[in-house]
């Protein structure tokens, strides 16, 4: 019988998201899916507030999940649009480990996931930014792993390829999903469900020995 963790995850209410919180509530976790009236992590003093308020919070699962992505060429990287991404794609991630992993340290068990992209590993123009917050979320990955590894906590790095979601729609033609699908090998987007699967056995007592790597869920397209 799986025993009942509790999950903290961050931009869960729409997307991959919205998927994993799903997944993970329906194998009966205690799910926690802060909205951003609660917890904006774009504001260090919003983080510091959640985590003062939520003190007594045991978190066993903790998805860093939340980014965003402003697209623009390397010289139209405004200081502001660069502090806001390092912010919300590395720093609340780095706080909220800092907050919850002494706690699975002292419990003995935890699992973290942070939550990165192929443009951590490839990239293409105008991603310069989303890029480089998201290289540096895979090497605190990896230097978490080893620091925490001892006390039996696990963590890991989910990277996801072009996924089926409304803000992919949102923000390319038919014509252009239409180029995305044909360059993927298996010839479609993912689904977030997919992603969500993938999350699942990252954060369980299933994975007893896989930490500090950035899993690359892409239907291959990072193969080419």
């Amino acid at each position: 019988m799986l025993l009942q963790r509790t999950v903290l995850i961050t931009g869960g209410a729409r997307g991959i998201g919205a998927s994993i919180a799903a997944a993970l509530s329906a194998r009966g976790d205690r799910v926690i899916a802060p909205p951003r009236v609660e917890l904006d992590l774009s504001s260090p003093a919003s983080i510091e507030a959640y985590i003062t308020a939520q003190r007594e919070l045991p978190v066993d699962i903790l998805v860093n999940n939340a980014g965003i992505n402003v697209l623009n060429p390397i010289g139209g990287i405004t200081w502001d649009t660069w502090q806001a991404m390092l912010q919300t794609n590395l720093s609340s991630a780095l706080r909220l480990i800092q907050a919850y992993a002494p706690g699975m340290q002292a419990r003995g068990w935890g699992r973290i996931l942070n939550v990165s992209t192929i443009f951590s590993l490839v990239t293409k123009e105008h991603r310069a930014a989303y890029s480089m917050t998201k290289a540096a979320l895979n090497a605190l990955t990896r230097s978490a792993a080893v620091e925490f590894g001892p006390a039996g906590v696990l963590v890991n790095a989910l990277a996801p390829g072009y996924v089926d979601t409304a803000l992919t729609r949102q923000n390319n033609s038919p014509e252009a999903i239409a180029a995305l699908t044909a360059a993927i090998p298996l010839r479609r987007l993912a689904q977030p469900e997919e992603l969500a699967r993938a999350a699942v056995l990252l954060v369980s007592e299933e994975n007893t020995y896989l930490t500090g790597q950035t899993i690359v869920v892409d239907g291959g397209f990072t193969c080419q």
